[in-house]
């Protein structure tokens, strides 16, 4: 069995552990099943788009993205229907420009095709390896400081204040007391070293939400609504595309800022998630991350799945970082989740009685476990630190990985120019931050 692994999932026997790694993709699979609730509640403002068939459509497209990752690109990261590009592919794209959802799906194929490309041709390996080594520090950083904030506010530790925009939830009471004694269970696990402390963290927090209630329903926080659901099927929405205006000025903006939000997701979330776990050396050589053109060519056969079934972009999920977290490096994470993925599909009232307190501790202490790399930055160098600051800062602020990224290699290079040093700047980041500026002034 372990040559068969070691072939499938780049499984090596004197490093990694099977129990771990399958632990690790169930970890993964917990701190991001919240999209099989949340992509079809988003997509049901569109007429046409019945919740069920986008359900199964989510569940399908994560299924085929993460089972690439497994198989081909052999590491530890999940996919699925990314936050973020479903509100724009909603919001913006249908109810905003007035555009149909056949049309916004056609957008997303065109992306996923054109990420093959780019791929392919290894533009983006490019463009990774052309972030410099401080951002790329700053990235795993930020990233910590996002996927905690994701949790506090999905717990309501973190609440809307219109005075300040942000303000402490009532963590007295309902999901935030649930997720803070949570924090504390999970935290407790993790430095007793106890192995899978994080799952077995949320597992806990989730029978503990069977004897709290919230407050606004006066219900149990932990609702188990049934065991067994027979899936959907995706025919309404399958391969809906049209074609009437592709070569539209429109849809080649729709195109493109799908793809520079994909794409700085999914890089962010690669170096982010690689820093944190020690995967790559902190000043190795600037193509530092291995299999990164396996991994990239994973995220794109992921979103053309998903415009196949009916669903917005397919991304590599920063809460991958729990699963790593927990000790997963190889492809027999990845398939995990998937497997998890497909139960869901047919267990999906118990997959979905998993609430965002029992999460959020997770990504909470994930977040803490993705710090270390701040420590490497070269705080006393304003050229670097400036630029470092604002990546670290902007993504928990903008709620935007690529918002963080994208302002990040703008300052490192309005830095560097201002004190002189334009030895420093290569060509490929001046015309990023040109492109970055114009992404700002023009999408």
């Amino acid at each position: 069995m372990k040559p068969t692994f070691e072939k499938l999932f780049g499984f090596d026997s004197a490093k990694h552990n099977v129990r771990t790694e399958l632990l690790a993709g169930i970890t993964t699979f917990l701190t991001m099943a919240y999209i099989l609730a949340v992509n079809p509640a988003i997509f049901s403002a569109l007429p046409g788009m019945p919740s069920g068939s986008v359900f199964t459509a989510t569940a399908v497209a994560a299924i085929i993205g993460t089972l690439v990752m497994a198989l081909y690109a052999k590491k530890p990261f999940a996919l699925a229907p990314g936050m973020g590009l479903n509100a724009f592919f909603v919001y913006t794209v249908c109810l905003g420009m007035g555009y149909s959802w056949q049309f916004a799906l056609t957008a997303v194929l065109l992306e996923g095709l054109l990420f093959i490309v780019l791929t392919v041709t290894k533009v983006r390996s490019w463009l990774l390896n052309a972030i410099p080594g401080t951002l790329k520090k700053a990235i795993g950083a930020g990233i910590g400081l996002f996927i905690a904030f994701i949790g506090m506010q999905n717990a309501g530790i973190i609440i809307n204040n219109d005075a300040t925009l942000v303000g402490l939830g009532k963590i007295t009471e309902g999901t935030a007391l649930l997720a803070m004694i949570g924090l504390f269970i999970t935290a407790g696990l993790v430095m007793a070293k106890v192995r899978g402390g994080i799952l077995w963290g949320i597992l806990a927090t989730t029978l503990l939400g069977l004897l709290f209630k919230d407050p606004s329903t006066g219900e149990p926080i932990t609702r188990l609504g049934g065991v067994v659901s027979l899936p959907d099927s995706v025919s309404p929405i399958f391969c809906k595309f049209e074609w009437g205006q592709v070569l539209t000025l429109d849809m080649l903006v729709v195109v493109f800022t799908f793809l520079f939000i994909d794409m700085f997701d999914t890089m962010g979330t690669i170096i982010g998630v690689h820093q944190g776990a020690g995967l790559i050396p902190d000043d190795g050589p600037r193509d530092n991350v291995p299999d990164m053109d396996k991994m990239f060519l994973a995220d794109s056969i992921g979103t053309v799945a998903g415009a196949c079934l009916g669903t917005s972009t397919t991304t590599t999920y920063v809460e991958s970082a729990a699963g790593v977290g927990e000790g997963g490096r190889t492809g027999l994470t990845a398939l995990s989740t998937a497997l998890c993925f497909a139960l869901a599909l047919f267990l999906s009232p118990i997959f979905l009685a998993i609430p965002s307190a029992a999460t959020a501790p997770a990504l909470i202490i994930v977040g803490v476990m993705m710090m270390p790399s701040i420590k490497r930055i070269h705080w006393d160098d304003y050229c670097r630190a400036i630029p470092a600051f604002l990546t670290i800062i902007m993504m928990p602020l903008c709620y935007s990985i690529s918002d963080g990224i994208l302002i990040g290699v703008i300052s490192y290079v309005l830095c560097h120019a201002v004190a002189g040093k334009f030895k420093e700047i290569s060509i490929t980041m001046w015309v990023l931050a040109a492109l970055f500026i114009c992404k700002y002034i023009f999408i």
